[in-house]
């Protein structure tokens, strides 16, 4: 199949008043989809409802049959052409991704290139060698090799909607399985209906990829769905506890990525200006709505002034604005419940003494980059995942009052230490309680084919990518093979 196309693949697009089932379906109600930079409608989409789920994991579970019997060539190359897809539309599904998610446009392009890269992973998983050959006794072959789940149910998130849904369709798809997808409802089309089109564009069979955008009740009809074998859910860790839970209930798998505190450790002899740096990319990035952002700065008290000052210059100058229309650091927060959810939070830790020494305010949904010093166990956004560009100042004195404070709480995603002494800032990061950890950066970091997962309050400690897709998407199965059946003593 040829993926040459035409310019613009968003003038073409099917999902109008309609979700993807099997083809693209008439919603049972239109669900509005707002830029939230300026307010606009960018799109109406048909919603779901929990009667879909259950349709579509029938279907699911007739096509996924074929789809994992294909030789794996041929599925192989469905992802092939799905990357260059994302690759010959960059620009114009770049700057759709930014709009409907309120990032900047590098944010938007960045997700387009990642998206590229998981189907090119994806796109050599079916050719992996698929188990091993057990030691058994003469006249018996005996095999464990890795089978597909069955059908597979992601809930997505909206901050990086595209390859935060991908990471887990792709590797998926590619090991056999189908799968259903609820995408945030504040980013339906980038978080699910965008992929459903272009895989259908790329071949991928009817019936083995579904998106249903919903609400809560789709998403609870999909961990409970018999037919569903696994739940991916990435999101907050109030929700994550309640699918952890319903999962648990149905005898499903399930992997949780929750977020939770991510600690930066910037020692005294850091470089002074090149840790600003690290500190200000690691918590105003996207607005501080990253699960990886360094919402904990633990800094040398040595330091923390001269590192204050830094940071309160950059906050004063950084431009914020649409994305999709200027040169900005800044776009707007995902709606205002969100940016009410960060104020109250800032508010609440001024509030208990932190030093409020830049930010604070907000225009509409932009929510000014903030520096809060004097931060303390007890304050809210010490305490809690803010999710909004705030940089918390919290100071210690020795490496173990800095590893106290970076593990007080129940885990983080991502740690990271800054320090030109490499011994020291690894012997202070490996004692972090976290999943992923950066010497000399700051703590958003992601490659395709890194395992992506962390402890506690961070998800289940499952993690999706890489070397870890084969394991999270498929099972082992035990085979035994024998010329001829034994006689038993019965």
């Amino acid at each position: 199949m040829s993926t040459s196309s035409p310019s613009s693949l968003l003038n073409a697009a099917p999902w109008p008043g309609r979700f993807f089932s099997q083809g693209w379906q008439i919603g049972h109600e239109p669900l509005t989809v707002t830029e939230p930079a300026t307010g606009q409608t960018l799109a109406t989409v048909g919603l779901a409802k929990p009667v879909d789920v259950a349709a579509a994991s029938a279907a699911a579970a007739t096509a996924r049959r074929a789809w994992a019997a294909l030789p794996p060539r041929e599925r192989a190359a469905v992802f092939q052409r799905a990357a260059r897809l994302f690759e010959q539309h960059l620009d114009e599904l770049a700057l759709w991704v930014t709009r409907e998610s309120g990032g900047i446009l590098p944010k938007g392009q960045h997700e387009l290139r990642e998206a590229a890269a998981f189907c090119h992973l994806a796109g050599a998983l079916p050719l992996h060698a698929a188990g091993q050959v057990l030691p058994s006794v003469p006249g018996r072959l005996s095999l464990a090799k890795r089978v597909p789940l069955g059908t597979v149910g992601v809930i997505s998130p909206f901050n990086f909607p595209l390859i935060l849904t991908l990471r887990v369709v792709a590797p998926a798809l590619a090991l056999g399985n189908a799968v259903v997808v609820k995408p945030d409802p504040r980013t339906p089309i980038s978080g699910g209906l965008l992929i459903a089109r272009v895989f259908e564009l790329a071949g991928l069979p009817a019936g083995v990829l579904h998106v249903l955008p919903g609400g809560p009740a789709v998403g609870e009809a999909l961990v409970t769905d018999p037919g569903v074998a696994m739940i991916s859910f990435t999101g907050s860790a109030g929700v994550g506890r309640r699918i952890g839970e319903l999962a648990g209930k149905h005898l499903k798998k399930v992997s949780l990525e929750l977020g939770g505190i991510n600690p930066l450790v910037v020692l005294e002899d850091a470089d002074l200006d090149l840790a600003a740096s690290n500190v200000a990319w690691g918590a105003w990035l996207h607005q501080g709505q990253i699960c990886m952002e360094s919402n904990r700065i633990l800094v040398h008290e040595s330091i923390a002034p001269a590192l204050s000052e830094r940071l309160v210059v950059k906050a004063r100058h950084l431009p914020m604005g649409n994305g999709a229309t200027g040169q900005v650091a800044l776009g707007p927060l995902i709606d205002a419940r969100q940016r009410d959810r960060v104020h109250a939070q800032v508010m609440g830790s001024v509030a208990a003494g932190a030093r409020l020494l830049a930010g604070g305010t907000y225009d509409g949904l932009f929510y000014s980059p903030t520096v809060l010093a004097g931060v303390r166990p007890g304050m809210p956004t010490f305490d809690h995942e803010t999710f909004g560009p705030v940089v918390n100042l919290c100071t210690f004195r020795t490496d173990e009052e800095a590893v106290a404070l970076a593990n007080q709480g129940p885990g983080g995603l991502a740690g990271a230490v800054i320090s030109p002494n490499l011994g020291r800032a690894l012997a202070l990061g490996e004692r972090l309680h976290v999943g992923m950890l950066h010497i000399n950066d700051q703590t958003v970091n992601d490659d395709a084919n890194n395992p992506f997962g962390g402890p506690g309050i961070a998800g289940n400690g499952s993690s999706h990518g890489g070397p870890a897709d084969i394991e999270q998407f498929s099972t082992w199965q035990w085979v035994t093979v024998k010329n001829a059946p034994p006689a038993y003593p019965f």
